[in-house]
């Protein structure tokens, strides 16, 4: 199969010959139609992930349509349409078995985090030798090998290109504003960086009832296409100036909620000071390792909350159909979110649009 690989850092894509092994227990192939280009996508190119295993082949927002099922697997069948999340839990460890799938972090979650199966093994081969799927997906290749628990069936009359948004992008940010955060109806809102998974904040709030929706951003043509999913304030923030004092000379004392969505420390405690009394701000970018973020003691104190978030707080057999419910309801759009459409020959092109940032998401179609 042909598949993007990264062989080193700092250096652009190979699109090349996979070698793909047959599914073992509990796995599928599927035929990736689609799959987004993400900025944690160019945090592996650019040596800023924890989960880089080279040579890997990135991608982690695809969907697709099972092509093989391996033995034991119960819950999909061939030609089924999914959605390949981010992650898929254990179902064994105490976590699991209490209900909260979202801290798993068994063996099973942390291989799959690296791009490993259970059995610390890969099903994918380059000359001879293991290649790592991103975050056990890979899904800028034609084919993917995951855990059954990692794809979602969803209805197939559903557009691929763009319900393999939900693989990430969606679930992140609507995630972080109905789980992480639990937006409450008629609270004011504010979302600093509006890139793909800001925009999805953005529409999160909208669904959960926000009365005011604050997009914030240094780029006009991002606040527009916020605007157009439900911001009520589109914020430009001009170089040099706070995100503080922008989102309190909208809403004097503060919003309710905050969402920083970038990975900036200094952005992240701007955010938390933007809040009121009592407010809640959720980091959802992805901060450097080992940065620290400086609050003031004073204002964590008067009830502020700052927590962090990673993919939203999703549950994939849980989430992921939400989703797509409420993209059939008209409340959830996805097209707006795609701002090209490529092949797999051009995927360092997307690459490059995160590099400027001035795109909401770059699709690779097969």
């Amino acid at each position: 199969m042909q598949a993007a690989v990264l062989r080193e850092f700092h250096q652009p894509l190979e699109v090349e010959e996979v070698q793909i092994e047959a599914p073992q227990r509990g796995e599928i192939v599927v035929r990736i139609a689609a799959s987004g280009v993400c900025r944690s996508d160019l945090h592996v190119q650019e040596e800023r992930s924890p989960v880089a295993r080279l040579p890997m082949v990135l991608g982690h927002e695809g969907a697709g349509v099972v092509e093989e099922l391996g033995a034991g697997v119960e819950s999909l069948a061939v030609g089924d349409h999914v959605v390949v999340a981010l992650f898929g839990p254990c179902g064994t460890c105490g976590d699991c078995r209490a209900g909260d799938i979202v801290s798993c972090m068994s063996e099973t979650r942390q291989n799959n985090m690296f791009g490993l199966m259970p059995d610390g093994t890969t099903r994918l081969r380059l000359d001879g030798a293991p290649v790592h799927p991103m975050v056990g997906s890979g899904s800028l290749a034609e084919l993917a090998v995951v855990r059954e628990a990692q794809a979602v069936k969803i209805d197939p009359e559903i557009p691929l290109d763009q319900a393999c948004l939900a693989g990430c992008g969606v679930t992140t940010g609507v995630g972080a504003a109905l789980n992480a955060a639990q937006v409450t109806p008629g609270s004011s809102v504010a979302v600093v960086g509006c890139g793909g998974v800001g925009l999805n904040v953005v529409q999160g709030a909208r669904i959960a009832g926000a009365a005011r929706i604050l997009a914030v951003d240094t780029q006009a043509t991002k606040l527009d296409l916020a605007s157009d999913l439900g911001a009520t304030d589109p914020v430009h923030l001009a170089q040099g100036q706070s995100v503080t004092d922008a989102i309190q000379a909208v809403v004097p004392g503060g919003v309710d909620f905050a969402f920083e969505v970038i990975g900036k420390p200094e952005i992240v405690a701007q955010a938390f000071a933007a809040t009121r009394s009592g407010g809640t701000t959720v980091m959802v970018g992805s901060p450097p390792s080992g940065a620290d973020i400086a609050v003031d003691g004073r204002l964590l104190f008067s009830d502020r909350k700052l927590v962090g978030t990673l993919g939203g707080g999703n549950v994939p057999q849980r989430d992921i159909p939400r989703l797509m419910e409420f993209y059939r309801q008209g409340s959830l759009k996805l097209e707006p979110l795609i701002s090209q459409r490529l092949p797999l020959t051009q995927v360092n092109e997307a690459f490059e649009a995160l590099v400027t940032g001035e795109l909401a998401r770059s699709v690779i179609v097969f």
